[in-house]
């Protein structure tokens, strides 16, 4: 029996989303803080710190210092990859964890249901030899 999304939304421990939350906002807010344009340039200088923006002497500086800033440009994007991927796996927990728990409400209500229907006949019955007597 499938449930609907509203009542799934329901059994959501919002509270430990909530509590989880500030965590996964701050690594997001960590990715986003610079322009791509900062982080080439940051990236670039801790690469080759001793290259400066003038123009080279020869196109084979030109070349090593391009190729200097491409390496630096990769070993960014693989730092900022790997960052996403801690958000990514965090999320996924999140996400486990609050299946894990719907999965659990699912079945406490099920066996709800079932005690109150067990509840309902013994209070018919109830009712009835009260009514007999």
């Amino acid at each position: 029996m499938a449930i609907s999304w509203v009542t799934a939304l329901k059994m959501v421990p919002w509270g430990d989303v909530i509590q989880a939350a500030p965590s996964v906002l701050k690594a997001a807010k960590g990715l986003m803080k610079k322009s791509p344009e900062q982080e080439l340039e940051e990236a670039a200088q801790a690469a080759y710190p001793h290259a400066q923006p003038t123009l080279a002497s020869s196109a084979g500086e030109l070349a090593l210092q391009q190729v200097a800033q491409l390496e630096a440009r990769i070993q960014h994007l693989e730092a900022a990859q790997r960052a996403s991927n801690q958000v990514l796996e965090k999320m996924a927990e999140q996400q486990a964890q609050i299946v894990k728990t719907v999965g659990i409400l699912r079945t406490g209500a099920t066996r709800l249901a079932w005690a109150c229907g067990v509840l309902s006949v013994a209070v018919l019955g109830l009712l009835v030899y009260i009514a007999r007597m």
